[in-house]
């Protein structure tokens, strides 16, 4: 009797057809997918094959496009970028047979991730998985995600080498179980390839090729799916969309934003007109100086350099000037500005008083997107605003 209770229960638990799935409501998963011929020896499920699991649609994206997940039952099949495949394993499920070459197995539980891509962290800390993250590609003095960074003090989360050169036997004797890396990796395909030889899973992220800024903010629902925190992750995603909707509702400004910095050489570098910094501009009500521009070489690169006399010419009557303060840090006036090149004092926006600056985390904090645009919003409304979480006010 007790091994025929044994065989209903693992029937009712494991079976694909089982309703709903780890981490992700019924109402996404359909609650309808199966795997066929699945039968039970001695009350364990035996794996069918993968070519006989029936996937359906998996989780609802509203904005991000680069990553797709399809679902049967507890399994998960992750796509990213339209060819690469993961197959996510629930905890104490099966592996099935036959699994296409082509298809990297994820088993869950993931504890021991090697987190390569810095503007993951804040993803994964958002989504209440931060605990899951056990080495970084990422010094303590590059990260600005301040849990990342007291993990690392607390020797919670070790330093494992860039992505470029990993310390293998480090990732190696602590059973890192997947590498989080992001698209520079394909410029060190060798890293890459040794990981896996070593039973490393990797997964290569593609929220920064997403075309909507919100598409970025989207791939916290794939990190919460990963780490079992789905839930936290698509109602933060939610929460934060529907907290922008006064901003979104609004009607556009009409006012021209320019968003730049000067490197050591003088040369402006901006982001190129369909950018998703020119987009949350959009977002914010703004109109992006560099919108109209054709782009003189195509690839990428999400920047492009221009030389002092052109971005004066393009950007000397912006109603807004955004400096970017990631690379080179921040501007702690408008005369530091001018003495970088005395034509800022004849741009509209110095003269108006109307300058900001990126606080350096910015493109590490990539939840903070709907943060910016609001901030934004604000500025380009409100010419006495002094309060922002993502932008400062530059004063003489």
């Amino acid at each position: 009797m007790r091994k025929v209770f044994l065989i209903i229960l693992c029937l009712s638990l494991c079976a694909c057809g089982v309703r709903g799935q780890a981490g992700m409501p019924d109402a996404e998963t359909g609650g309808h997918s199966n795997i066929e011929n699945t039968h039970v020896v001695d009350g364990e499920m035996d794996a069918a094959s993968f070519d006989q699991m029936q996937w359906e649609k998996g989780m609802e994206l509203s904005h991000a496009t680069t990553f797709f997940v399809e679902s049967c039952g507890e399994y998960n099949l992750i796509t990213i970028a339209g060819t690469d495949r993961y197959l996510l394993i629930p905890e104490g499920g099966t592996i099935p047979a036959e699994v296409p070459k082509d298809v990297i197995v994820l088993q869950k539980p993931l504890t021991k991730v090697y987190m390569a891509s810095s503007s993951v962290f804040d993803l994964v800390r958002e989504a209440g998985a931060l605990d899951r993250l056990k080495f970084s590609g990422s010094k303590m003095d590059d990260l600005c995600i301040a849990d990342a960074v007291t993990a690392m003090e607390e020797g919670r989360l070790l330093y494992a080498g860039k992505y470029s050169k990993p310390d293998y036997e480090l990732l190696l004797a602590e059973g890192c179980d997947l590498a989080v890396e992001n698209t520079m990796i394909y410029h060190n395909p060798e890293a890459k390839e040794k990981l896996e030889s070593l039973g490393i899973p990797v997964l290569v992220e593609n929220s920064s090729y997403e075309e909507h800024p919100f598409g970025r903010l989207e791939w916290i629902k794939l990190y919460g799916l990963l780490f079992d925190h789905y839930e936290e992750a698509r109602q933060f995603f939610d929460e934060r969309i529907k907290g922008l909707t006064p901003v979104l509702q609004q009607e556009p400004t009409g006012q021209k934003v320019a968003f730049f910095y000067v490197n050591s050489n003088g040369v402006v570098n901006v982001r190129k007109p369909g950018d998703y910094v020119a987009k949350m501009i959009a977002l914010a009500g703004g109109e992006y100086v560099l919108a109209g521009m054709k782009e003189e070489e195509e690839n990428a690169l999400s920047t492009m350099n221009m030389q002092m006399e052109d971005f004066y010419l393009a950007a000397k009557d912006a109603d807004v000037i955004i400096y970017n303060s990631t690379i080179v840090g921040e501007i702690k006036s408008i005369s530091e500005l001018e003495a970088i090149s005395p034509v800022f004092s004849d741009f509209k926006a110095v003269r108006e008083g109307r300058v900001y600056c990126t606080a350096k985390n910015f493109f590490q904090e990539t939840t903070a997107i709907t943060d910016f645009v609001e901030d934004l919003g604000r500025a380009l409304r409100d010419q006495n605003a002094t309060e922002f979480s993502q932008l400062i006010r530059v004063n003489r």
